[in-house]
């Protein structure tokens, strides 16, 4: 069983990239992750018919708030964008059939708030405008696991005049 999360990054990824947690590119995450027994190039076949019409999103970062369990965790948020979120949901009903159960949070949680989390100097500044050309696959190995985090397929967003 596979857990996997979809983000855009804010600087594309390349197949097979891996980086620790605590080294993630920065990106904003637009499908939770979610365990899943698909094969990963399937998942990869539904995104990228979900995104097929999709064009490369220009995003504006805002304020900054405390994301997490405890409040302890910094994030720049994003300002509302019509598209970002029609690309969320676009995923989850994609996708959704591919968890591993129908109770997954990244199908049933609360309220889509698309941010970037602060990575020690590694951050977006409110005003920030974001190019948004990749959507990822990302493999959430256990947090232990010495690949960290790996890159499984990447999908091009069109680019628009």
């Amino acid at each position: 069983m596979s857990r996997l999360v979809i983000v855009l990054p804010i600087t594309p990824l390349t197949v097979g990239d891996s980086f620790a947690v605590r080294d993630w590119p920065l990106h904003i995450t637009v499908l939770p992750p979610f365990l899943s027994n698909a094969e990963p190039a399937a998942i990869a076949d539904v995104v990228a018919t979900a995104c097929a019409d999709q064009g490369a999103l220009r995003v504006i970062a805002d304020h900054d708030e405390l994301f997490g369990r405890r409040h302890d965790i910094p994030v720049t948020l994003v300002r509302e964008h019509p598209e970002l979120t029609r690309l969320h949901r676009a995923l989850v009903d994609a996708l959704r059939p591919f968890a591993a159960t129908p109770e997954e949070p990244a199908f049933t949680g609360d309220g889509f708030r698309p941010h970037v989390t602060v990575k020690g100097a590694a951050r977006v500044s409110a005003g920030d405008v974001l190019s948004l050309s990749q959507i990822a696959i990302v493999d959430m190995m256990p947090r232990a696991h010495p690949a960290g985090r790996t890159v499984l397929a990447t999908h091009n967003l069109q680019q628009r005049p």
